[in-house]
C-alpha cells in the first residue's frame, strides 16, 4: 500500500491506491478545492492520476509556477472548443502552451478577423462557466484514427498515424462533447481556468512548419494565473511596443532595413557611431585579456566546411556560391577559419593558451518570416573568439572568461544573468568518453565560480557541451547572449596539434566563446532596454548646443569646439527655430544633454544644461560641464552629471 511523502517531509499512508485528489482531500478540504494537478516523483500529472506505490507528491495549486503551463494548455483546448462551436467544419491541428501563452493552428478556408477573436474569447468565458469536467480517456490507435476520420479531422489523423506506433494506445482529453488527442496533464474542470486570458493575434503557419504544406491559421493567446498577472503582462507588451528598436531606429535615425536586402542592416551615421562604440569597447577588453585580433575570409571552399562537420549540419542555413567549378560557402561562423590560423607554424605547449578573436562578418540563410529588425538578421558580426589550450588550462580559461563576461555586462548596465549548462545532443560528433571529459570540465568551472546554473540536457552544440549566459532586461525579458563551448573534436578533424612538454603531439582543446553574440542583436537589445535613451558613453550624439537668437551663434561654435576637443560627441543647432522646438526635437532623438545659450550665458562663459528627461541642471561653466561629461563617460554612467 502506498506511502506518500509530501514536500515538508511528512508522510501519509493509505491501505489502497489513491489519486492525487484523494491525497489533497485527506490533507484538507481547502487543498482539495484548490488542487489543479500533482507532481509525482517530479512529474506533473492530473489530479485523477492514481498512485499505487510509494511516491513523493506535491499538490499543485494556482500559487505554484507549475500551474502556468497547465493554465495555458487548458486555455488552448478551451479556445479550440470555442472555435469549433462557433465555426463548424474548422479542423484543429496542434495547440501547445508556449512562453507567455498558447496557440492553436486551425484549418479553415475563411480567415479569422479581429471580430472573430472577440467572439471566440467570449465563448471561451462561457465554456469556463459551464464547469465541464476534463477527463482523460485511453483509446486504441485504431479507434482514434477512425473517430477523427469520421469527424473530417484529416490533420489529426495524420498526427496519430505518424506519431503513435501500430498497436499502441493514446490519451484523449474530453471536456463536455469536445475532445482532442493530448498527453496532458490538464486541470480538473474548465471552471478551474482563471479568467485571466486574452486572444492576441492571428498569423499564418505552414502545417508542420513545412512551406510545401498547406497554410493554416494560428491564433495566439496569453493566459495567466490571475488578472493582476495578465494586466502586468499586457503593460509589458505596451512598454515593449513603445521601445520597439525598429521604430526607435527610425525616430533616432540609426538604421533601416529594406526588401532589396532582406535580413541585412543599413547603418546610418548615428547608428554606426553606436556600433563602433560597442565594438571598440569589446576590442579594448579583448586586448586587456590577452586576445589576438584576426580577420578571416568571408567566402571559403566547401571542403573546409565538410572537414569541420558544418556542411552536414548547417548546409541548409548557408549561402552557397560557385566560381570556376568550385563550390563555396559564405561563412556562417568563424571557428574553422581560426583553426587555419592556428595551424600556421608548429605550436608548443609554451604557446598555449592562444586566444584568437575576430569581429567576423557571418551570414546565415534565415527564413524570411523569422527576420526581425536587428534581432534576427541574415548578415551579422559576432564578438567571436576561440581559445586553444591544454586540458589543464580549461578551468582557468573558462573561469577568466566568466569574469570578463560579467564585467562587460555590468558596464552595459545588466546585473541579472541567467546561466544554463547544456550537455550532449543526440546528433553529435566525438566519442562518449570525450564528451564525459568535456562536460566535467565545464561543470567544474561553474562550480569553481560558485555560480547558480540550470541543466539543459541534450542542448549542447554538435561538437561539444556549452554554457549559455542570458540577460534580463528592464521588462524582465530574457535574452540569450554569451556562450562558451568546449570542443575536443573540431581541432582534431582539422589537424590542429601542439608539442607537449615530453615532445609528444597532442590535440589542443578549443573553447568557442562570445559575450555579446551578434553585435546587431545586442544593439537592438540595448535600444529597447534603454528605450533609446542610451547611456552617455554609448549615445551617438552626447550633447547638442542650441542658440536662442543669432546673437549667440559664435558662442555656440566655441562651446561645441571646446567639448569636441575633450572627445565629446557634440553637435550645434543654429537653425532659425524657436528654442522650444529645438528642445523637443532633440529630446525625441534621445540626446542626453541639451545645452542652451542666450546672451547671459554667452557673456558669462556658461551654458544652461537640460537633460533629455526634462530636468533643468541650471547654468554650468564650460570647465565644469566638460569635467562632468568626461567623468560620466569614463564611469560608463555610474557617475552622472546631474547628481
Amino acid at each position: 500500500m502506498p506511502t506518500i511523502t509530501l514536500p515538508d517531509g511528512s508522510r501519509r499512508q493509505f491501505d489502497h491506491p489513491v489519486t492525487v485528489y484523494d491525497v489533497a482531500a485527506d490533507i484538507g478540504p481547502g487543498l482539495a478545492k484548490a488542487a489543479l494537478a500533482g507532481k509525482v516523483n517530479g512529474t506533473l500529472v492530473d489530479t485523477s492520476y492514481c498512485i499505487d506505490n510509494d511516491a513523493e507528491l506535491a499538490i499543485v495549486t494556482n500559487k505554484d509556477d507549475d500551474a502556468l503551463e497547465l493554465v495555458r494548455h487548458d486555455a488552448a483546448h478551451i479556445m479550440a472548443q470555442a472555435v469549433q462551436e462557433l465555426y463548424p467544419g474548422t479542423q484543429v491541428t496542434i495547440g501547445p502552451a508556449i512562453e507567455n501563452g498558447f496557440y492553436y493552428d486551425f484549418a479553415r478556408e475563411e480567415p479569422f478577423t479581429p471580430e472573430d477573436l472577440k467572439k471566440i474569447e467570449k465563448r471561451m468565458t462561457e465554456i469556463v462557466k459551464r464547469n465541464l469536467p476534463i477527463e482523460r480517456e485511453v483509446w486504441t490507435r485504431e479507434d482514434a484514427i477512425r473517430t477523427f476520420r469520421d469527424l473530417g479531422e484529416t490533420y489529426k489523423v495524420e498526427i496519430i498515424e505518424d506519431i503513435i506506433p501500430e498497436g499502441e494506445e493514446l490519451s484523449v482529453y474530453r471536456q463536455g462533447e469536445w475532445f482532442d488527442v493530448c498527453r496532458g496533464p490538464h486541470l480538473p474542470s474548465t471552471a478551474k481556468l482563471p479568467k485571466a486570458f486574452k486572444l492576441m493575434s492571428v498569423a499564418g503557419a505552414y502545417w508542420r512548419g513545412d512551406s510545401n504544406n498547406p497554410m493554416l491559421q494560428r491564433i495566439y493567446g496569453t493566459a495567466w494565473r490571475n488578472k493582476d498577472e495578465l494586466k502586468a503582462y499586457l503593460h509589458r507588451l505596451e512598454e515593449a511596443e513603445k521601445r520597439d528598436h525598429r521604430k526607435l531606429g527610425k525616430t533616432m535615425n540609426l538604421f533601416h532595413t529594406q526588401e532589396e536586402a532582406p535580413g541585412m542592416v543599413f547603418w546610418h551615421d548615428r547608428g554606426w557611431r553606436v556600433y563602433l562604440q560597442v565594438q571598440d569597447y569589446i576590442r579594448g577588453k579583448l586586448r586587456d585579456h590577452g586576445y589576438q585580433e584576426v580577420h578571416t575570409p568571408t567566402v571559403i571552399d566547401r571542403s573546409l566546411w565538410e572537414k569541420s562537420g558544418h556542411w552536414e549540419k548547417f548546409q541548409d542555413d548557408m549561402f552557397i556560391t560557385e566560381s570556376e567549378k568550385r563550390t563555396f560557402a559564405i561563412k556562417p561562423m568563424n571557428c574553422p577559419a581560426h583553426i587555419q590560423i592556428y595551424n600556421q607554424g608548429l605550436k608548443s605547449y609554451r604557446d598555449l593558451p592562444l586566444r584568437l578573436a575576430e569581429f567576423g562578418s557571418c551570414h546565415r540563410n534565415e527564413p524570411s518570416g523569422t527576420l526581425h529588425g536587428l534581432m534576427r538578421v541574415r548578415g551579422f558580426v559576432q564578438d567571436d573568439a576561440h581559445i586553444f589550450c591544454t586540458e589543464a588550462q580549461v578551468l582557468g580559461e573558462v573561469s577568466d572568461f566568466i569574469d570578463l563576461l560579467f564585467e562587460v555586462y555590468r558596464d552595459f548596465g545588466f546585473e541579472d544573468v541567467i546561466i544554463k549548462f547544456s550537455t550532449r545532443p543526440e546528433k553529435r560528433v566525438g566519442a562518449d568518453e570525450i564528451w564525459d571529459k568535456a562536460e566535467k570540465s565545464l561543470q567544474d568551472a561553474l562550480d569553481h565560480k560558485k555560480l547558480d546554473w540550470e541543466l539543459q540536457p541534450g542542448e549542447g552544440a554538435f561538437y561539444g557541451p556549452k554554457i549559455e549566459f542570458s540577460l534580463k532586461d528592464c521588462l524582465d525579458r530574457v535574452w540569450q547572449l554569451g556562450t562558451i563551448q568546449l570542443d575536443f573534436s573540431m581541432p582534431d578533424r582539422l589537424g590542429a596539434t601542439y608539442v607537449a612538454e615530453d615532445g609528444s603531439k597532442h590535440v589542443p582543446v578549443m573553447l568557442h566563446r562570445a559575450i555579446l553574440g551578434s553585435l546587431e542583436r545586442f544593439i537592438g537589445i540595448l535600444i529597447e532596454h534603454y528605450a533609446g535613451a542610451l547611456p552617455l558613453w554609448l549615445a551617438p550624439v552626447q550633447a547638442v548646443v542650441m542658440n536662442i537668437t543669432d546673437n549667440q551663434a559664435e558662442y555656440v561654435k566655441k562651446v561645441a569646439e571646446t567639448l569636441k576637443n575633450q572627445g565629446i560627441r557634440v553637435i550645434s543647432d543654429l537653425r532659425n527655430e524657436k528654442i522650444g522646438f529645438k528642445i523637443r526635437e532633440h529630446t525625441i532623438q534621445r540626446t542626453p544633454y541639451l545645452l542652451v545659450v542666450g546672451d547671459r550665458e554667452a557673456e558669462s562663459d556658461t551654458v544652461a544644461v537640460r537633460t533629455r528627461s526634462g530636468k533643468d541642471l541650471g547654468s554650468l561653466s564650460l570647465q565644469a560641464l566638460s569635467d562632468g561629461l568626461t567623468a560620466e563617460i569614463a564611469s560608463r554612467g555610474r557617475t552622472i552629471l546631474e547628481t
